[in-house]
């Protein structure tokens, strides 16, 4: 199987990665080896910190052999289609992991790949933080449905990843952003559809984020400008900084509210430091977890090739 987003799975796959990722966690120095044998690709057209030395570290850990390719090594569908690419490498390697800036281009290479694809991000979702976000939720509050998570900024990657994740798990997810910047409609309904089949949690978006924030369980935030955006900068700062976690905005949360951002973060803009070296918040574990989970991910996708 592939996992390009987090919409083909089920909430029992999802919670079942977030059980993998905490006891891997647990038992980070002794635990079974799966990929014992196995060869995974890791390619990046994006340079990436966490995203590298997780993925890299997470098949090592497990027993198998990391293939890291970068953006000067690999030139999807330009010296070469990506069709060809993902023939040829599926004769190499026993999965395929991709950090890339076209989401379509993940999905051409699924479709003539022989082994699974993972997204390490596109342009439109990033499931593997997700998942290590919803296990560090895990971790803290206990429990995932019936908490509210607010979502500030820009309707990114990120965000509609963890609108999927939020409707998957039962959870009443807020999303906060400027007018003109909210996240992917056909996300959107997806979540909705994912909120009907499971008869809990909720979507609500707004301009307000005064009205995301409020009695929050989780307050998340992303950077306001990613990677290879084309955004106006000069517009971003003028209408962005009411949706800025800082002091005044937690107040409106609840006393135990979590706060996180999947890094790296451009403290002063979207966060302040106050706030994400204070006490509410988990980004550290949050990164740590990446690790944990995508072993989780690897031991899920491995389980149903079988």
């Amino acid at each position: 199987m592939h996992l390009l987003d987090l919409d083909v799975l089920s909430r029992e796959d999802v919670l079942k990665i977030i059980e993998y990722g905490l006891y891997f966690k647990k038992n980070r120095r002794k635990h079974e080896r799966i990929l014992d044998g196995k060869s995974v690709a890791i390619l990046f057209e994006k340079p990436s910190t966490r995203t590298r030395m997780s993925f890299d570290i997470a098949v090592y850990e497990l027993g198998g052999h990391p293939l890291i390719m970068n953006q000067d090594e690999i030139h999807l569908g330009k010296k070469e289609s990506i069709k060809d690419t993902a023939k040829v490498m599926s004769r190499y390697v026993d999965a395929i992991v991709a950090r890339v800036y076209k989401h379509r281009h993940l999905e051409e290479m699924a479709k003539y790949s022989t082994v699974p694809v993972i997204n390490a991000l596109s342009d439109l979702a990033h499931p593997c933080q997700i998942l290590a976000d919803l296990m560090t939720i895990k971790e803290y509050k206990g429990k995932l449905n019936g908490l509210k998570i607010a979502y500030l900024g820009d309707g990114n990657n990120v965000c509609n990843s963890l609108i999927l994740g939020s409707a998957l798990v039962g959870m009443d997810i807020y999303v906060g952003t400027p007018r003109g910047y909210e996240p992917n409609a056909k996300t959107i309904l997806k979540a909705k559809e994912i909120i009907e089949k499971y008869g809990e949690g909720s979507i609500t978006l707004t301009n307000n984020p005064i009205e995301a924030a409020e009695d929050a369980d989780v307050l998340y935030t992303d950077v306001w400008i990613s990677m290879g955006d084309d955004k106006d900068k000069e517009e971003v700062l003028k209408i962005f900084p009411p949706f800025q976690i800082n002091s005044k905005l937690l107040d409106y949360a609840k006393d135990d509210v979590i706060v996180m951002h999947c890094l790296p973060a451009n403290r002063g803009f979207e966060i302040t430091d106050d706030v994400i070296d204070g006490e509410h918040s988990v980004v550290y574990d949050e990164a740590e977890n990446r690790l944990h989970v995508q072993k989780g991910v690897f031991k899920f996708i491995f389980e149903n090739e079988k």
